[in-house]
């Protein structure tokens, strides 16, 4: 199932860093990059069950000159 975004990424905040992400072997082997970064935010995502947009927390990953990896969503916000 593909992610389907339709707002910007708001309150965006680190929950990890470095040595702290338990994949950053993984990470490092597969796109490059030197400073992951574990982060969470909110945004509105289109629910493929109910057929209408709802607000998501989502997870990712991230470093400079990759950009996100990993996109997901965690929970429903409403």
């Amino acid at each position: 199932m593909k992610l389907e975004i339709l707002s910007p990424i708001a309150d965006i905040e680190i929950i990890a860093e470095g040595s702290g992400i338990h994949i950053l072997g993984y990470l490092k082997n597969r796109y490059g990059g030197r400073n992951w970064k574990k982060k969470k935010g909110v945004a509105r995502v289109f629910d493929s069950y109910t057929g209408r947009p709802r607000l998501a927390e989502l997870h990712w990953f991230e470093a400079h000159g990759v950009g996100k990896v990993g996109l997901k969503r965690k929970r429903w916000l409403e």
